[in-house]
């Protein structure tokens, strides 16, 4: 229980800031009403959104954590809980038991008070209007992450979209060519990547090293790496698609490959496999899945695409087949 929680947590600037407002309880929701639905009606003129997430991530590039945002998608409110983790000063919003949202509680910039029931929290001014509008007493509880890899108290497939929509605000170019880097903790220079790079950089953001990971995984059972001869090379085993196939096979959750499968939907932070050149066998390409939508309701997917591109979110499950996909446990 916390009643309130005022942590000593700083809060990250963001690039705007919002204005102190007063505080309210959260309200029952109308039947039937979905997220953007209940927070275009309940907009508070003096509590513009938050600019951005304002937690504290462990992960990549902090620099970029100012200008990282997340969307939620326009669903029923009865599909929506929070959990308040007091130990890491988050509450993490999922919707159907899947984490979507971070929201930091107290810091510096926490200057509205949200009552939940018995529990108090100190939240900045866009989130307490937030939350406000989608949560109520019986759809809140308090715990930690199952699998929070870094301890920051992000759920790791949360942890690694953040990253992802890092590598998007960095925007590196493609470029090819083999680059020797340390190991472990290794990466070409920031400003450049491939597909594979995406990946790496934002699995490192949920505090797991895909380098040594899977040359450590290489070691240990050689024969599920056919194609990779003697001990392997660190400088370039992970930037190979064909090579993190067998990894993310051996150790991560796989989901279907079907973009329509009600009982297993595509989620942001879901990494996929991808086949560019259907008159070749396997996958080719890889990506993560983003919170935004395209137009036909699909999840933008990040990536980087190929020579003359930077890494961006793409509209690419209309016309790229999608041959394996795969997510961190929640």
């Amino acid at each position: 229980m916390i009643t309130p929680i005022v942590s000593a947590m700083i809060s990250l600037g963001c690039d705007a800031e919002s204005q102190a407002d007063p505080g309210r309880r959260a309200h029952e929701v109308p039947p039937g009403m979905t997220t953007q639905e209940i927070l275009a009606a309940s907009r508070d003129p003096d509590a513009a959104p938050e600019t951005c997430l304002g937690v504290s991530d462990k992960g990549i590039w902090s620099d970029l954590d100012p200008k990282v945002q997340l969307a939620l998608p326009g669903v029923p409110a009865d599909r929506i809980t929070a959990t308040i983790d007091a130990k890491h000063g988050v509450v993490v919003l999922a919707i159907d038991g899947f984490p979507r949202k971070s929201y930091p509680v107290g810091g510096a910039g926490a200057t509205s008070k949200l009552v939940l029931g018995s529990r108090t929290l100190m939240l900045r001014p866009g989130d307490r209007t937030e939350l406000a509008a989608l949560l109520a007493g019986p759809r809140v509880s308090d715990g930690t992450a199952a699998h929070d890899a870094d301890g920051d108290g992000i759920p790791d497939p949360l942890d690694v979209l953040i990253g992802a929509k890092k590598t998007v605000l960095n925007a590196d170019a493609y470029t090819e060519g083999y680059v020797e880097m340390k190991y472990p903790g290794g990466d070409v220079p920031r400003e450049m990547g491939v597909c594979t790079d995406v990946i790496v950089r934002a699995v490192r953001n949920a505090g797991v090293d895909l380098q040594k990971a899977l040359h450590e995984d290489i070691r240990r059972a050689p024969k599920a790496y056919p194609m990779i001869k003697g001990a392997g090379n660190a400088s370039i085993d992970q930037r190979r698609v064909g090579t993190l196939l067998p990894y993310f096979k051996r150790h991560w959750e796989q989901h279907t490959a079907k973009l329509d499968d009600a009982a297993d939907p595509l989620r942001p932070g879901d990494v996929i496999f991808m086949d560019t050149f259907p008159s070749r066998s396997g996958p080719d390409h890889i990506g993560i899945l983003s919170d935004r939508l395209d137009g036909d309701g699909l999840p933008m997917v990040i990536n980087n695409w190929t020579n003359g591109t930077t890494t961006s979110e793409m509209d690419l499950l209309t016309f790229v087949p999608v041959l394996y996909r795969f997510r961190l446990p929640p």
